[in-house]
């Protein structure tokens, strides 16, 4: 027998991750067997379409893979999830089976660190402001305030898929990298060559703050009134992660202020209301939750899931694997 491969989103999602040449892959492989519903798959498809299959591909609509679905694949041996945070797709059945299972984080965290250093730079350069000067006729107002990205100080929260990726682009300059991530060991930390460093101590060195953390309980409004005020005057904070880990009204109070600059691609809730101050405060970039990965870029996603089944018939070290213990402190 052949390797099977089930794949579980409906058409709709099948059409925005995969193209003809991964098609062409993945039936290299083996057997395809599509989920042809539109809609979110129900468990009567799910238990269909993942019938026999030696791997399953999920994303963005799969629901969990509950026993009865997973009794119909006894052989199943890894799901790989082509989208970002698993908690929608994993079940206890999943890790007590020894069933593997990979997330597409590391490659929509490369996209949400690229965004991250485009608003780094954009914001120190002062692009924002200068735009609108030349287009209403000026021509050198605000460029006093232009800062290149060299010799200034970076902080980073968070040191996940994203973090590292948006650190390692860093290295490309030379600038301080300080990251506060209490996962981090010291060996970590000196092989990414950043400092490591308490929040408060990030905040209050840093001219730009950019936020990467997981969105869990402990990190619930950790951008509070108290943290913000650590903050530099004419810092920039970029969050790219997700907006319930900002308070959103203490955040207003210090952008009213002229204190701070942010740019903010995700909100809580998303999107804000119309006539919420982040749309029209002068000093706020505000995005529509572009930063991990869309329309082209996610195909990466669906290459990586193609690859991480690769991996697994080559018996080399999946990049995304999830493990059982990791869960209470992934996004």
């Amino acid at each position: 027998m052949g390797v099977k491969i089930a794949i579980l989103p409906e058409p709709r999602i099948q059409e925005r991750i995969f193209d003809d040449s991964h098609w062409k892959q993945l039936e290299a492989i083996g057997t395809v067997v599509r989920n042809v519903k539109e809609g979110s798959p129900q468990p009567e498809t799910l238990k269909e379409v993942i019938a026999g299959a030696d791997f399953a591909i999920t994303s963005w609509g799969c629901s969990k893979l509950t026993q009865d679905i997973l009794d119909r694949t006894p052989g199943l041996k890894a799901v790989m999830h082509a989208a970002g945070t698993v908690k929608g797709i994993v079940t206890p059945e999943l890790w007590e089976r020894g069933i593997r299972v990979s997330s597409g984080n590391g490659p929509l965290g490369r996209g949400v660190a690229e965004t991250a250093l485009g608003l780094t730079i954009t914001s120190l350069k002062n692009m924002w402001q200068l735009s609108q000067t030349t287009r209403g006729g000026g021509w050198n107002a605000g460029k006093e305030r232009i800062r290149e990205l060299y010799q200034v100080t970076v902080g980073v929260i968070g040191a996940g898929q994203a973090g590292k990726h948006y650190i390692r682009l860093l290295r490309n300059f030379e600038v301080t990298i300080m990251v506060y991530d209490p996962i981090m060991t010291d060996a970590q930390a000196t092989e990414l060559g950043v400092i490591k460093a308490e929040l408060a101590q990030v905040l209050a060195t840093s001219d730009v703050v950019s936020i990467h953390a997981p969105s869990i309980p402990e990190t619930y409004k950790m951008f509070d009134r108290d943290r913000l005020a650590l903050m530099k005057d004419d810092a920039i904070l970029i969050n790219t992660a997700r907006g319930s880990i900002v308070d959103e009204d203490a955040l207003v109070e210090e952008l009213r202020k002229g204190r701070l600059f942010a740019c903010l691609d995700v909100t809580d809730p998303e999107p804000p209301a119309p006539d919420h101050p982040f749309r029209s405060l002068p000093n706020c970039i505000l995005t529509p939750h572009i930063a991990g990965a869309v329309n082209n870029g996610i195909k990466r996603i669906g290459q990586f899931a193609i690859d991480e089944v690769k991996r697994v018939l080559a018996g080399e070290k999946l990049q995304g694997e999830v493990k059982e213990e990791q869960m209470s402190v992934l996004a």
